[in-house]
């Protein structure tokens, strides 16, 4: 077997590594990702803004409810109370090949300001159509959360594989093709 590359990561018989800002850029520019904008690319990231929609919390009822961020902005920011669990959208809208899978981390300033991602994190190969869907939580016990639309929230870091998987999330995945945040689908 010959040696995988130093930037690659070697299981077995194959290698993955992480794109990096020039790959990423001809990437999405060849259509991985709608709403590409060169001013998010990262050394070896793309960072991701807050859509329009949430899914937030009522008292009527335990399903998540639709709220329309876009009623807010900066100056007039949506307040994610202490504790307060929401779903958020992206704003741009994922088409990754069947040779790159990604991963979405919280920006850290937002981590440092008490906001925090559930674990939900992966993108297979083939996820498409799709914005990208975020499980967040304030965990400040005293002073909410600001979010508005076009905040940027985290960036996505996208892993090349040597090899498209046998069967693609294009076939297999239940969450390709939603235009909007999405509640659990089980």
């Amino acid at each position: 077997m010959d040696a995988a590359p130093a930037d690659a990561l070697a299981f077995g018989d194959c290698a993955v590594t992480i794109l990096s800002d020039w790959q990423i850029r001809s990437r999405c520019i060849d259509g991985m990702m709608t709403g590409y904008d060169d001013a998010l690319i990262n050394p070896a990231s793309l960072d991701v803004r807050l859509g329009d929609q949430l899914l937030i919390e009522s008292a009527e009822s335990p399903t998540l409810i639709p709220y329309p961020l876009a009623r807010h902005s900066e100056d007039e920011p949506y307040l994610l109370v202490p504790g307060q669990f929401c779903l958020a959208q992206t704003v741009e809208v994922f088409h990754l090949p069947d040779d790159v899978a990604a991963e979405f981390r919280l920006k850290s300033s937002r981590a440092r300001e008490g906001l925090d991602q559930a674990l939900a994190v992966w993108c297979d190969p083939g996820f498409h159509g799709s914005v990208l869907t975020l499980e967040l939580r304030n965990n400040r016990q005293l002073w909410p959360q600001l979010l508005w639309p076009g905040m940027k929230i985290g960036q996505m870091v996208f892993h090349q594989l040597d090899a498209a998987p046998e069967l693609s999330y294009a076939v297999t995945g239940r969450y390709n093709g939603d235009a909007t945040v999405q509640g659990s689908r089980g």
